[in-house]
């Protein structure tokens, strides 16, 4: 029964890094889900913002619009971050509580899109 749970809290970023969740908090005034992941990456560099949002969409089966890498504190020398993760359950409640410049950071509500 503990290796279940052990596995549902651990998030696989590719090339030998993890995370593990270590707070999951349901926000329902705000309609959203914070997450606090502590990344282990050591011997490389800090996962990208898009990679943890695509990642992070896949685990919990959502779409990659309503994920948004709050922030990362990378710890120096010791290949370890801790990252603030929001998931919306919609795209009006992600522009309507995320900051201008956090959407930009995390490549816009679609990241993937042409811009024209």
């Amino acid at each position: 029964m503990i290796a279940s749970s052990e596995s549902a809290k651990r998030i696989d970023f590719g090339d030998g890094v993890w995370g593990e969740i270590v707070r999951d908090f349901d926000n329902p005034l705000i309609k959203r889900r914070e997450l606090t992941i502590v990344i282990h990456h050591v011997g490389k560099p800090t996962p990208m913002r898009i990679n943890m949002r695509l990642t992070v969409s896949e685990k919990f089966g959502v779409p990659v619009q309503h994920v948004y890498v709050r922030k990362i504190k990378t710890e120096y020398g010791i290949g370890r971050s801790t990252a603030v993760v929001h998931i919306y359950e919609s795209v009006d409640r992600a522009k309507l509580f995320e900051p201008e410049y956090v959407i930009e950071r995390n490549g816009g509500i679609n990241p993937f899109e042409e811009e024209e």
